[in-house]
C-alpha cells in the first residue's frame, strides 16, 4: 500500500459502491434540498407577518415583486398558426377537400371552353363516322345523335324494324341515317356490315361536283334497353326473364360482335400520293401518332341499380352486371389491338323535352307530395296484380322503397344532371381527352358507386324502407299438383303448359314442423 495517495484509495473504495446506492442518494439529496427551501420560504413568511411588536430586525425582508406582464397583442397570422398546431387533422381534412374542389373547378373551367367539334374537311364536308347501337325510341340515343351531328358527325343509328327506320327519319336531320341491321338474320347482318364498310371506303363528297374525301369511323356507342321490370322475384315469370336476357342482354351483345369486323379491320383511307411521298422521310413515331385512327367503343349502362343491387330489381341488377362483366372481357381483347374500350356508368338525367312527364327511369323525378302520391298509386296498382300470398309477403316492403326518400331513381326531389354533361364525356372519350376506362356521369353515378361499395347493405336497405316482415304467407297447394311430381308420365311440352298457365312464386312461410324451409307454389 506503500506509494498509494489518499485519492486513489478514496476512488478505489467507491467504486465499491453499487450504481443504485449513487442514484438513490442523489433523489434523497434532491428531495432534501426541496424541503429544506420550502421550509426556509415558510418560515420567511412567518416572520414577515409577525405582529409589530417584534422587532424590525427579526423580520425577514420581503422578496421583490415579480416583473409585470407585458401583453403584446397577436396579428391574424399568429393566431392562424396557432390554430393550425392545435388541430392538424382537421386542418388536413379542411386542406384536402378544398384542393379538391379547386382541381374539380379547374377542371370544370377547362371543359367549359373547350371547343368541341369534329374534324372536317378542308372543303368543309364531313369526315368522321359514329355509330349508335341503340332504340331510336329512347330519349338517350335522340338526344346523344342530335348533338354529335350538331358536332359534325355523321350519325347512324342501328334499325332493327321498320318502326326504327320511321323514328329515326322523324328526326329530320340529313347526317343521321338509318342503319338496317336485323340481327335475327345472321345472313343480312353480314350483307350489312360489308354495305357499311364499302360506303367507308368510297370517297364522298360534300356538294355536287366538289372535292371527295374517304370517311372514317370513329366510334360505337353501344345503347341497351333502359326499361326494365321491378317486382319480387317470386312474381316474375320464367318467360318473363328470358324475354329480358333476349332483348336487353343478348342483343347488344351480338350487336356489338357484328360489328367487331369492321372495328378490327381498321377502314384507314389511303393517302394522297404527295403525303405518301413526305411520309417516308418523315419521323416513324410522329407519323404513327397521326395516324392513329382506332376507333372506339363505348358501352352505356344505368349503375344506380348496379351498384347497391336492391331488392326487387332482380332483372336489371343481374343484366346490368352482366353487361358490365361482357364489357370487361370485350376491353381485354380489343386492348391487344390497341382499340379502346369505356363503360360509360350513367346516373340520373334530365330529359325534359325528350320525355313526356312519366317516362323512362332516366328522366328526372321531381319532389312534392303529388309525384310522391303517383308513385304509391302506381305501385299499389301493380300490386293488385300479383298472387295474394306474395302480396301479403312483399307489398310493403316494395311500396316502402318506390316512395323512399334514397329511391333506385336517384335522390328523390332532386333534378337529374344536364344532358350536357354527357354529350362532353362522350365527346371527349371520343377525341381520345378521356382515356379512363370507366367512366361515371351524372346524378348519383359516383354518390351510388360508393354507397354499394363501402356502406353496408343493411344500412342500404334500412335507408330505403326496408323492414322485417312478422307474418309471412302460408302455404297452399295447388290443384292440378307439382309440375316435378309425375316426371315419368308427362311429356315437355305438357309440363311448359302447365307451368305457364299456373301461378309461379316462392313462399318463404315454413311448414308446420319443419322450421325455416322455403316452398314452391306451382
Amino acid at each position: 500500500m506503500s506509494g498509494t495517495s489518499p485519492q486513489e484509495i478514496l476512488d478505489t473504495l467507491l467504486s465499491y459502491i453499487p450504481d443504485d446506492a449513487k442514484r438513490y442518494t442523489g433523489d434523497v439529496a434532491v428531495f432534501v434540498n426541496g424541503s429544506v427551501d420550502k421550509a426556509a420560504d415558510k418560515l420567511r413568511d412567518t416572520l414577515s407577518n409577525l405582529p409589530e411588536w417584534v422587532p424590525e430586525s427579526f423580520r425577514p425582508h420581503a422578496p421583490p415583486p415579480p416583473p409585470p406582464v407585458i401583453t403584446v397583442p397577436v396579428g391574424a397570422l399568429e393566431r392562424v398558426q396557432n390554430w393550425v398546431s392545435r388541430h392538424k387533422i382537421l386542418t388536413g381534412i379542411v386542406v384536402v377537400a378544398a384542393g379538391t374542389v379547386v382541381y374539380k373547378s379547374y377542371k370544370a373551367s377547362i371543359s367549359l371552353r373547350k371547343h368541341r367539334r369534329a374534324k372536317r374537311a378542308r372543303s368543309g364536308g364531313r369526315l368522321e363516322v359514329v355509330v349508335i347501337a341503340g332504340s331510336p325510341a329512347l330519349p338517350l340515343t335522340r338526344s346523344l345523335a342530335l348533338d354529335l351531328e350538331r358536332k359534325g358527325f355523321i350519325v347512324f343509328i342501328v334499325a332493327n324494324t321498320r318502326d326504327d327506320e320511321l323514328l329515326i327519319q322523324a328526326l329530320a336531320r340529313p347526317d343521321i341515317r338509318s342503319f338496317a341491321l336485323d340481327i335475327n338474320d345472321p345472313t343480312r347482318v353480314g350483307a350489312s356490315i360489308e354495305e357499311f364498310a364499302r360506303y367507308l371506303q368510297e370517297p364522298h363528297a360534300a356538294i355536287p361536283k366538289g372535292k371527295k374525301s374517304h370517311l372514317h369511323l370513329k366510334s360505337v356507342i353501344l345503347i341497351p334497353s333502359l326499361n326494365y321490370q321491378t317486382s319480387p322475384i317470386a312474381t316474375i315469370p320464367p318467360s318473363s326473364f328470358a324475354d329480358l336476357f333476349k332483348t336487353h342482354l343478348l342483343q347488344p351483345i351480338v350487336t356489338i360482335q357484328a360489328f367487331l369486323p369492321i372495328l378490327t379491320a381498321r377502314l384507314h383511307p389511303p393517302p394522297p400520293p404527295t403525303e405518301l411521298a413526305s411520309s417516308l422521310t418523315k419521323d416513324p413515331s410522329k407519323q404513327r401518332e397521326k395516324e392513329d385512327l382506332s376507333p372506339k367503343v363505348l358501352v352505356f349502362t344505368p349503375s344506380i341499380i348496379s351498384s347497391i343491387n336492391p331488392p326487387f330489381h332482380a332483372p336489371e341488377a343481374t343484366i346490368c352486371s352482366a353487361l358490365s362483366a361482357f364489357t370487361e372481357v370485350l376491353a381485354a381483347e380489343l386492348r391487344p389491338l390497341q382499340i379502346p374500350v369505356t363503360h360509360m356508368q350513367l346516373g340520373t338525367f334530365d330529359f325534359t323535352g325528350f320525355t313526356p312527364a312519366q317516362g323512362t327511369k332516366f328522366q328526372s323525378s321531381t319532389a312534392g307530395r303529388g309525384n310522391q302520391g303517383l308513385l304509391t298509386a302506381a305501385g299499389v296498382e301493380q300490386t293488385h296484380n300479383w298472387p295474394d300470398a306474395a302480396r301479403k309477403t312483399y307489398a310493403r316492403n316494395f311500396l316502402s322503397q318506390s316512395t323512399s326518400a334514397i329511391g333506385t331513381t336517384g335522390i328523390r326531389g332532386m333534378r337529374g344532371s344536364s344532358l350536357k354533361d354527357l354529350h362532353d364525356a362522350v365527346f371527349d372519350v371520343i377525341d381520345g381527352t378521356i382515356t379512363a376506362s370507366t367512366v361515371r356521369v351524372g346524378l348519383g353515378a359516383s354518390v351510388y358507386g360508393f354507397v354499394g361499395r363501402w356502406v353496408p347493405k343493411s344500412m342500404v336497405s334500412f335507408m330505403m324502407g326496408i323492414r322485417k316482415v312478422d307474418e309471412l304467407a302460408t302455404w297452399q297447394g295447388s290443384a292440378h299438383g307439382s309440375p316435378r311430381s309425375n316426371l315419368g308420365g308427362s311429356h315437355d311440352g305438357e309440363d311448359e303448359e302447365r307451368m305457364a298457365g299456373s301461378e309461379s312464386f316462392i313462399s318463404v312461410a315454413p311448414l308446420e314442423g319443419v322450421a325455416g324451409e322455403n316452398v314452391w307454389k306451382s
